[in-house]
């Protein structure tokens, strides 16, 4: 339930209100903007009379919410919600690029591409550390060491560190990460999104091969309900008989999550394509439909890389196609 009031009503009535509430044992979200205030009511509403909420001569209008995700929906919360990570801003107009290899390799190849992509306008590091693959014989990642050596390319260049986590039993493991990632084979992994819910960290929340967009908001909504609302959405594409793409981006789901949810949401045209020539007409598509970040693959030796080279730039290529993309955010009115 949406409980709207009238615009500056005295901090006294709306206490009265809040105890009021209350007594239905309704878990209540306070959203203050600029001219509004709205109350969220999250819980069993059912026994709550609107007419009677209606009646409170602070309160402006009231609706009930159908849809079954509540925190991460803009009725609840209109203004586009910004997550900041040390300084750098996604949402509400602040657009960012998040770039780096699929896999962490070496020391020497993450410090190199991490230079790289900063020099080009890349704001975000990213880099699997723990890699979810469909062989069990291929390279599954340095794990730990991947994370250490993470923390070694920012300390050379400051970029904040964006790597995915595949397993509750890493989660310690993770605490020097700067926005932890849930790929798209996890996302509807309860038991990691409620232990996810109630750490301190941004969260990357890829949308599933075959998941709709109510599905990948219900996600969302599992790390909300532990406590945590630094939560960004990614689409990356989905399965469909399509093969000429690795993926299926469904760019319709940019302006779609934008209308209905308030979080920012980042589009990943490296795994929606799985090819090279497709990542800069893509990016520049889904900045045209409002995303508020992209996810991109650079390696600095794509044809050896040990995992996704063929959908990875090279440092050279990416700090062609970064140009297209800082004309593009700009025409589109993004701070870069």
């Amino acid at each position: 339930m949406i409980v709207i009031l009238k615009q500056d009503p005295p901090q006294k009535k709306i206490d009265e209100l809040l105890h009021w509430l209350e007594d239905f044992h309704v878990n209540i979200n306070i959203v203050k903007g600029a001219h509004t205030t709205i109350l969220g009511l999250v819980g069993d509403t059912s026994k709550i009379d609107i007419e009677s909420v209606q009646a409170k001569d602070i309160v402006e209008s009231v609706q009930r919410v159908q849809e079954p995700y509540k925190n991460v929906n803009r009725k609840f919360h209109p203004d586009d919600t910004i997550i900041d990570v040390h300084g750098e801003k996604i949402g509400e107009g602040h657009f960012k690029v998040i770039a780096g290899p699929c896999s962490v390799e070496t020391e020497a190849q993450i410090c190199q591409v991490a230079k790289a992509v900063k020099a080009s306008g890349a704001k975000f590091l990213r880099g699997g550390a723990f890699k979810p693959r469909t062989s069990p014989y291929a390279f599954q990642g340095l794990r730990a060491e991947g994370i250490e050596l993470l923390s070694e390319a920012r300390k050379e260049t400051g970029l904040p560190i964006v790597t995915e986590i595949m397993s509750l039993a890493h989660l310690d493991l993770f605490n020097d990460v700067d926005v932890i990632q849930v790929g798209a084979r996890n996302m509807q992994n309860f038991e990691l999104l409620k232990e996810l819910g109630h750490c301190d960290k941004p969260i990357l929340l890829k949308r599933g091969l075959a998941n709709t967009i109510e599905e990948l908001l219900m996600s969302a909504e599992y790390i909300f309900a532990g406590g945590n609302n630094k939560v960004m959405l990614c689409e990356r594409g989905v399965r469909t008989f399509e093969t000429m793409t690795r993926n299926t981006l469904d760019i319709s789901a940019v302006p779609i999550l934008k209308k209905v949810s308030h979080l920012p949401v980042i589009v990943d045209p490296s795994h929606a394509a799985g090819r090279t020539d497709l990542v800069k007409p893509l990016s520049l598509a889904s900045i045209a439909a409002g995303a508020d970040a992209l996810i991109i693959e650079v390696h600095n030796d794509p044809k050896n890389a040990l995992s996704d080279g063929a959908q990875s730039l090279t440092p050279e290529a990416f700090d062609t196609i970064m140009g297209d993309i800082k004309s593009m955010a700009s025409y589109m009115g993004k701070q870069l």
